[in-house]
């Protein structure tokens, strides 16, 4: 049997709405295995954005993978070879890129994301992968739930399971910072890889509940971020670490660096944190729809485009 899962509850607070809602608006299934083309798909829960060239790629519940060419304005939804809730999205160029989600499904395209295969499945293993990062065509890392690490070193075609350390801790997020790899992880936990990802050190910055998410800065500084508005910085690549005031208790989920420089750290219940002196202090505003925001991208155009409960949006900072 499963431990409880407190934590692993709060960082899926998002999921809620798909636990809630088990019917689905939309045209019948094509098959059991085949996300269904629903016409609200860009109003449902959305889990991860990434900025692949020209286009933005979101993902989220029920297989749900929406496509924009035009920042944000109008999206389509791609039929993938799933139905299960995805997580996470990366793309190392303009045409390949990889999903992750729930069963352990991790899709594949080689098109730009206007087509997907299913490269790896393990339902049977009962723990999601939230994020999947690859250091060039051949190797990389999805990482989940209960210490889930798999590695592949054919481009994702296929994938070895392997610990990175003694616990059994969710894996959150993993981000590269200079010739470093870092992953927030559950109880208070970050691990650092000087190896690109053969070794994994613990570092402990002195919180013991979930980091979701790590913001790279420059020059080994980086912003760690989770549970209850705990926000910390290292400006040595994560040996020492400093606590920043936040004035949220709200979960923080994503960080992100704008065209002008400020930065960016959003989550829950409508937080946002902005930064104008490069993440030594924030000032908190309020999302005036509390709306629970799950990852942001800028646009070249500059627009920001939001995915959350709410589906997708364009939100603008320029009155705050």
């Amino acid at each position: 049997m499963f431990r409880s899962l407190p934590n692993y509850l709060l960082f899926n607070i998002l999921f809620s709405v798909f636990f809630a809602a088990l019917l689905l608006q939309g045209t019948p299934a094509i098959s059991a295995e085949t996300s269904v083309i629903a016409p609200l798909a860009t109003q449902s829960l959305m889990l991860d954005l990434e900025q692949s060239d020209n286009a933005l790629i979101a993902v989220g519940e029920r297989g749900h993978v929406l496509i924009s060419k035009n920042s944000g304005q109008n999206w389509t939804q791609i039929q993938v070879p799933t139905r299960a809730t995805l997580t996470g999205v990366f793309f190392l160029t303009p045409q390949q890129g990889w999903i992750v989600g729930h069963d352990q499904v991790i899709l594949k395209t080689e098109d730009g994301g206007k087509s997907w295969k299913k490269v790896y499945e393990d339902i049977d293993a009962e723990s999601p992968l939230f994020d999947i990062y690859f250091l060039d065509a051949q190797h990389g890392y999805a990482i989940g739930a209960y210490g889930q690490f798999l590695e592949s070193f054919d481009g994702g075609q296929s994938w070895e399971g392997r610990w990175i350390s003694e616990d059994d801790f969710h894996l959150n997020q993993i981000i590269p910072l200079e010739d470093q790899l870092f992953i927030a992880a559950e109880a208070g936990f970050v691990y650092r890889s000087d190896d690109q990802g053969e070794t994994w050190s613990a570092l402990t910055p002195g919180y013991e509940g979930s980091f979701f998410g790590i913001l790279p800065l420059e020059n080994k500084s980086l912003l760690l971020f989770g549970l209850r508005g705990n926000l910390f910085r290292s400006d040595d690549a994560g040996e020492t670490w400093r606590y920043i005031q936040t004035a949220t208790e709200a979960s923080l989920t994503n960080g992100l660096r704008l065209k002008n420089g400020s930065l960016i750290i959003t989550g829950l219940a409508g937080a946002i944190l902005i930064s104008q002196d490069n993440g030594n202090s924030f000032h908190l505003i309020q999302d005036p729809q509390r709306k629970g925001f799950s990852r942001l991208q800028q646009n070249p155009d500059g627009h920001i485009v939001a995915v959350g409960d709410f589906g997708v949006s364009q939100i603008s900072l320029e009155h705050q």
